[in-house]
């Protein structure tokens, strides 16, 4: 099964997190992400359909997509 297809919960997406010993804000940072944006994304604040938040719920695991490279 790839990863791809398996998709998390939000609580398991921060279950996850506390797992490997890692914040929100060092996840964020270590993504080049906005910590804001990943504490919205993680507690269904945003639907996370574009942007910074859709990378943020990809890279999670809590929604599958494709991220965007380069600056455009």
């Amino acid at each position: 099964m790839s990863n791809q297809s398996r998709i998390r919960t939000k609580k398991q997406a921060k279950a996850e997190l506390r797992r490997r010993g890692v914040s929100v804000a060092q996840f964020a940072r270590a993504h080049g992400l906005a910590v804001g944006t990943v504490y919205h994304v993680l507690s269904g604040v945003s639907p996370a359909l574009r942007g910074e938040a859709h990378k943020a719920a990809v890279l999670l695991g809590i929604k599958n997509g494709v991220i965007e490279q380069g600056g455009k």
